[in-house]
């Protein structure tokens, strides 16, 4: 582990000796992004972020690396963990931090490291806060929430019993910084000015707090963003899913019978992608326009409880809690391989399996079988975490450019409307979502048709867009 102090920064990453690597990838993945890069181009002489403090929470890829680099680009000064333990790539957590950006991430924290990683994050120069957060997963936005009811007096949530290790960890923390700094949090929130967030998870999250009236500051859903959900979502998983399956397991997909919980967008892209390599997929669903959608593509839809013993691959997708079940892992097929693409690892119910008679053996970094007496062995990829990340690289440059384009975006349209912005949860605008498509075409030789003016007054359109309305289903 490599800890330091770097041109006045300090930084916690596993070997700073990796920055040369990185820093080769990340000029790789730039001319993969071309909305983020152009991004850059237009608002990096013009400083919109001058000075302006950014804590983010994000998955440290080197795509992750190229956003961090065009907000300092923007004039912002940067504080980044990773939103996952095992998603960090060594070499670009190494290469942003060399840059002299202070980063706290390494593949295979404990969740004790994470959660201090987190905090770091948040502790920017001169003991203040940040005033801008980009978020995945809304971890940034718990911790700085639950510190803030801590603070108020409100010590219902922190004092009563946790319900996962994870939990009790945060608790801890909490209670931790409160005796050391009763006021951090207050302190943090008078000049905390918003959030955007990254992900589905995180997005329920910050909605449930607004319905509640206990969300301080005003933020952008980034996950609905057309550009972002049905690209990264879609297309992203698509790729990046089968990548972690075969990099952890190299199992034959083709002939295999593999199960989609869910039929989201993630879900979409997952079954897709299972789809092509020959799988026979079938998806669960609660939802019963989903369940159709699923049908109407020729994927059977039923149970999980109808797959056991039947199904090869399990993959959770849905962002929901106990998907897969200790009694399912139970009476799955010998040999069955079991992972998550959601955000969060309570999709499997990994805390029940760990504490049940089922023998682990651990077969290499994010890859372990577990046995059941009596009963079937089967794999378990990533501790039930992202496996795309946990077991390959995640998602390709080029469709993270749409999605940290519309987060580059929101961190801007944040800042410049600080002052008018009222809590609440809010999207950015559908003109900003077709720009973030329209940045990435020519690199990929697409070429749009132009409305006539006859065509585009019939449609009640400029002829410059948006040519949807906000309510239009891509």
């Amino acid at each position: 582990m490599t800890t330091g102090v770097l041109q006045q920064l300090d930084y916690k990453v596993a070997d700073i000796s990796l920055a040369e690597w990185g820093r080769k990838e990340l000029t790789i993945a730039e001319a993969e992004m071309p909305g983020l890069m152009a991004i850059r181009a237009k608002y990096a002489p013009l400083q919109p972020l001058k000075g302006v403090r950014i804590t983010g929470s994000l998955h440290m890829t080197i795509q992750t690396g190229v956003l961090i680099e065009t907000l300092v680009a923007l004039g912002a000064t940067v504080r980044w963990a990773s939103c996952n333990i095992f998603s960090t790539q060594d070499h670009a957590a190494a290469a942003i931090a060399a840059s002299g950006v202070p980063v706290f991430a390494w593949k295979g924290e404990t969740l004790e490291e994470y959660w201090w990683c987190t905090d770091q994050a948040l502790r920017h120069e001169g003991g203040l806060g940040p005033q801008l957060v980009v978020d995945d997963g809304g971890d940034v936005t718990l911790l700085i929430h639950k510190g803030y009811e801590l603070e108020a007096g409100q010590r219902e949530w922190v004092d009563s019993e946790a319900h996962s290790g994870e939990e009790a960890i945060i608790k801890a923390l909490l209670k931790k910084v409160h005796a050391e700094d009763p006021q951090r949090w207050h302190n943090v929130a008078k000049e905390w000015r918003g959030v955007s967030e990254e992900t589905t998870t995180g997005v329920h999250r910050l909605y449930k707090m607004m319905e509640q009236g206990l969300l301080l500051v005003p933020a952008i859903n980034v996950n609905d963003s057309v550009t972002k959900s049905k690209f990264d979502n879609l297309y992203g998983c698509r790729e990046s899913l089968v990548d972690g399956i075969k990099r952890a397991t190299d199992v034959m997909i083709a002939g295999k019978v593999a199960v989609v919980c869910g039929y989201g967008d993630v879900g979409k892209g997952s079954a897709k992608s299972l789809r092509g390599l020959g799988a026979r997929v079938i998806v669960t669903e609660i939802d019963p326009i989903n369940a159709l959608q699923a049908a109407m593509e020729g994927y059977e839809v039923t149970t999980i409880e109808d797959t056991l013993g039947i199904g090869d691959i399990y993959v959770t997708t849905t962002g929901n809690v106990d998907i897969i079940t200790l009694e399912h892992m139970r009476l799955m097929k010998d040999q069955a391989i079991v992972c998550n693409i959601g955000h969060f690892d309570n999709e499997i119910q990994m805390a029940e399996l760990e504490a049940s008679d089922a023998v682990r053996l651990n077969i290499k970094p994010q890859v372990d079988q577990y046995t059941f007496p009596n009963g079937p062995s089967i794999f378990i990829l990533a501790e039930g975490r992202l496996v795309n990340l946990g077991c390959a690289t995640g998602h390709p440059s080029f469709v993270m450019s749409n999605s940290f384009s519309n987060q580059t975006l929101a961190q801007l349209d944040l800042w410049a409307n600080k002052d008018t912005y009222k809590v609440g949860v809010y999207t950015l605008s559908k003109k900003l979502d077709e720009e973030v498509a329209r940045l990435h075409l020519e690199k990929i030789g697409v070429k749009l048709t132009t409305l006539s003016k006859k065509q585009a007054d019939y449609l009640g359109v400029s002829v410059e867009g948006p040519y949807k309305p906000d309510h239009y289903r891509y």
